[in-house]
């Protein structure tokens, strides 16, 4: 069984940036993608960005677009979500999945980070 653990969450200010991490391990982990999610308190569920595990290529959110890149490391079975600029609506537990799909939604992905908390201070 494939697990995912993200990292690299913390408090900063407004127009820093931040990496996270989202380590897989588990002897069966395979995956076509690897999406990071973020929910705001009272809000839902954003897609942030999802990344090819085999060719790197990536789509973003609207939202983030130029100011966050997601990358990965095969060999490491990690994935990275480099946030720069950083805005006090970014604020939120962001989460990495892993799934079959290409795709902007939650339920296109079957593997889930328990989530690291983002705070950006104005």
């Amino acid at each position: 069984q494939a697990h995912l653990v993200e990292s690299g969450g913390g408090n900063v200010q407004t127009g820093d940036s931040l990496k996270l991490s989202c380590a897989a391990s588990g002897r069966y982990f395979t995956a076509y993608a690897m999406a990071w999610f973020r929910q705001a308190p009272g809000k839902e569920r954003e897609f942030v960005g999802t990344i090819s595990w085999s060719t790197g290529t990536t789509y973003y959110g609207d939202s983030v677009k130029g100011r966050f890149t997601i990358s990965r490391d095969r060999a490491k079975m990690t994935g990275y979500l480099q946030m720069t600029n950083l805005k006090p609506e970014d604020t939120a537990v962001y989460h990495c999945a892993a799934g079959a799909a290409l795709g902007s939604l939650w339920r296109e992905y079957d593997t889930f980070g328990q989530g690291t908390q983002v705070t950006v201070s104005p």
